[in-house]
């Protein structure tokens, strides 16, 4: 069952005060002091988070009800000659989480954004239109789907699929395999993860990894792409359109720990931690 949530409207009389009061606003959903709290029931062990437009934050709560996920939201703003904004949440089919915010008018200023806690043993798919991502503490499967927003996901053991149309990626402290891919924006990662890949279409990557892998790869179409390994013997094959190229880890054509860096327009780098 969806539920509205007016926010405050703003209407001048003059155009001219209309224009000025609409640009000096500039909402921001952490300005919400008394944001509302939600408890939903979960069929299954797979929720699906669906989101127009709210910066989101997924964290995995040890001892939290299994078949319940707990969400809060945050939400200001303000709409001049138009329409009052509000947002909707509804759970569907069982474990659709679905997230609306209707913002719409002649200057339209919406924030939101949602916690959503989750017990362990969920495996969680999200695929926002437009909004940062956050995700912690998550022993299951994450793929995270943003049109545009960065991603930031820190101490989880499983599984990590993450991709964003514009912004940045960042891991740390992850264990299980892991693949990321932006198509403008930086990728950094540090990580003890024994697969990665990681692609970015105009934007630098670097890659920091505290266990010897079986398996990097590391492309960019326009930036340098940085790789620190373990001290241990490689398979690597790195190249550069256009700059340098500097390997410097031990290297081995038999070695069942292959490293893969390429970029179109930049240096590589792949070398030793100190």
């Amino acid at each position: 069952m969806a539920r509205s949530t007016p926010a405050r409207v703003a209407v001048a009389a003059g155009a001219v005060v209309l224009l000025v009061a609409g640009l000096g606003a500039c909402s921001s959903a952490g300005d919400d002091e008394h944001p509302e709290k939600r408890s939903f029931a979960l069929e299954g062990t797979t929720l699906t988070v669906d989101s127009d437009d709210s910066a989101l934050e997924i964290v995995a709560v040890g001892g939290q009800a299994a078949g319940r996920i707990e969400v809060t939201r945050w939400f200001d703003g303000s709409v001049v000659a138009g329409g009052e904004p509000e947002t909707t949440w509804a759970m569907e089919d069982g474990g659709r989480l679905v997230l609306r915010e209707n913002c719409s008018g002649f200057i339209a200023d919406c924030s939101t954004k949602h916690r959503i806690e989750v017990p362990h043993g969920v495996t969680v798919k999200v695929e926002d239109g437009d909004g940062s991502v956050r995700a912690s503490g998550l022993r299951d499967p994450l793929t995270v789907r943003t049109g545009d927003g960065s991603v930031h996901v820190t101490g989880t053991t499983g599984p990590l699929d993450l991709r964003t149309g514009d912004g940045s990626v960042r891991v740390e402290d992850a264990t299980g395999p892991l693949r990321m891919h932006t198509d403008d924006g930086s990728i950094r990662a540090d990580v003890d993860s024994r697969e990665v890949r990681a692609r970015s279409g105009d934007g630098s990557v670097r890659l920091e990894l505290g266990t010897v892998p079986d398996l990097v790869e590391s492309r960019s179409g326009d930036g340098s792409v940085t790789i620190t390994l373990p001290r241990a013997t490689y398979r690597v094959a790195a190249g550069t359109g256009d700059g340098a190229v500097d390997v410097s880890v031990p290297r081995d054509d038999s070695s069942g720990h292959v490293v893969s860096a390429r970029t179109g327009d930049g240096k590589v780098t792949v070398r030793t931690a100190n």
